[in-house]
């Protein structure tokens, strides 16, 4: 996993002020990163000719997050691609405290899956690179995540974000159940009260 604003800290400053002149202001706006990178080699008469794909998640650090995958001969290219289709993707994801998921929740794609949980303050993010690299994105603070099945990186993100989908906010679930948010929230911090006192009787 990488971030691909290393990059552009590196610039002097007179080659960050001519590309923020150029319009690129919006894209320090986001967070980029590079989940994985791969070099496939396709077998002609004269050779191999290799080429690139690369898979990129991008997010606003505030709830919304996407992903996107680009093949191209050069490298840079590729992430070109993969980042405009990312940006291209972008769903928003309800955050708890803008720090946190509202629930726990499971996704999976494939032979992936993955579970997340929720988790107090002080936490962090403890998961692997690609679910690491779309919680960052994501804006997630603190996050409990294991990852199972599969480890190909294009399997993992696609069960991230099948999990990210179906977390419903507080708002979601008294609409739907016909009651009032108060009640919602205040059964949910009753049984986070019963869960760590039953903690506490065990240990």
């Amino acid at each position: 996993m990488v971030d691909l604003k290393e990059n552009k800290l590196n610039k002097s400053p007179r080659q960050h002020r001519r590309n923020t002149s150029h319009g690129e202001r919006e894209e320090s706006e986001f967070i980029e990163k590079l989940v994985s990178l791969n070099r496939v080699a396709k077998v002609v008469k004269g050779g191999r000719r290799f080429a690139f794909g690369a898979l990129v998640v991008v997010g606003d650090g505030d709830g919304r997050v996407g992903f996107g995958s680009g093949k191209a001969r050069e490298v840079p290219e590729a992430i070109r691609k993969a980042t405009e289709e990312a940006k291209g993707a972008m769903v928003r994801i309800s955050i708890r405290e803008s720090r946190t998921l509202h629930h726990d929740i499971s996704g999976h794609h494939d032979a992936g899956r993955v579970y997340i949980r929720t988790a107090p303050p002080g936490t962090g993010i403890i998961a692997g690179g690609p679910m690491r690299a779309v919680f960052e994105a994501l804006g997630l603070r603190d996050v409990v995540a294991k990852s199972m099945g599969s480890s190909n990186p294009y399997n993992i993100v696609r069960a991230t974000f099948d999990g990210l989908s179906r977390i419903l906010s507080p708002r979601a679930v008294a609409s739907k159940r016909g009651k009032k948010v108060r009640k919602i929230v205040s059964r949910r911090k009753s049984g986070e009260d019963s869960a760590e006192v039953s903690n506490g009787i065990q240990e």
